[in-house]
């Protein structure tokens, strides 16, 4: 594969729960790929925080917040990088909640909550960011999916559901809109330790179970997943939609470690 079918310059991406944790570490990378990038989520200051090392990349971006749950946010956004880029090319969608709570005492509220954020807020983006992609005939979307989407871990039933619900979503419109030159998949990421679940991560039971768990014996690095969405932003994915890519250090390939 010539590097070029995986450059991305002069594309334009967005990427929603773009300023902290892998959705951060993606926005950065992509810029680094060649890309501009917007990367977007509620907090303004996360925002121009993240614009500035997009632009210390030498790309371009907007400081523009959004919420995934607010659709009218959204399609301001849209809006905003119509006129300032004239396109759409890459859509990465990273935001999302998960809150632990045993099943049985689990509120509709929460559920419905979490649900809003991660499935539902996954497709108002896609609908919105997908209109403009469908209209020119091109487009890359990934969505981020979690081990959750394959096994259960316990007591994150609604988290869980949410993310079956986003590999699902991913197939459903690869399937509508991959005739149209519009890929859709997802990367499914396995443990990484990020600002917040490190305290998790290394001082708690289900955090040695975790480890345990990952063949390669370490959680990974946020940025150990920055080649798997410029792979499937670039053209060098143009004749893959529909799948899910299972970042996970051996994860879901485990059975018994030791």
């Amino acid at each position: 594969m010539s590097a070029n079918l995986i450059s991305l310059e002069s594309k334009t991406a967005v990427v929603t729960g773009g300023t902290s944790g892998i959705g951060r570490a993606l926005s950065l990378g992509l810029a680094g790929a060649g890309a501009n990038v917007i990367a977007t989520a509620r907090r303004q200051q996360q925002v121009e925080e993240t614009a500035a090392a997009i632009e210390a990349h030498g790309r371009k971006t907007l400081r523009v917040t959004s919420d995934v749950c607010d659709r009218a946010s959204l399609e301001s956004l849209r809006a905003a990088v119509m006129e300032h880029f004239g396109k759409v090319d890459i859509l990465i969608n990273c935001a999302g909640i998960i809150k632990r709570t045993p099943t049985l005492e689990i509120s509709e509220d929460e559920w419905a909550g979490i649900l809003n954020t991660n499935l539902t807020g996954t497709l108002r983006a896609c609908q919105i960011f997908g209109r403009p992609m469908l209209e020119r005939g091109y487009g890359r979307i990934i969505n981020i999916a979690s081990l959750n989407s394959f096994v259960a871990l316990t007591e994150v039933a609604a988290y869980a559901a949410s993310k079956a619900g986003v590999t699902s979503l991913t197939r459903s419109l690869a399937v509508e809109w991959s005739k149209k030159g519009v890929t859709v998949n997802a990367i499914a990421p396995g443990v990484f330790r990020t600002d917040i679940n490190a305290k998790l991560l290394d001082s708690t039971a289900r955090g040695q179970e975790l480890l345990m768990r990952t063949p390669m014996g370490r959680f990974g690095k946020t940025e150990e997943l920055v080649g798997a969405a410029i792979y499937l932003a670039s053209d060098g994915a143009s004749f893959v939609t529909g799948q899910t890519l299972v970042v996970d250090g051996g994860f879901l390939a485990s059975g018994v470690n030791q």
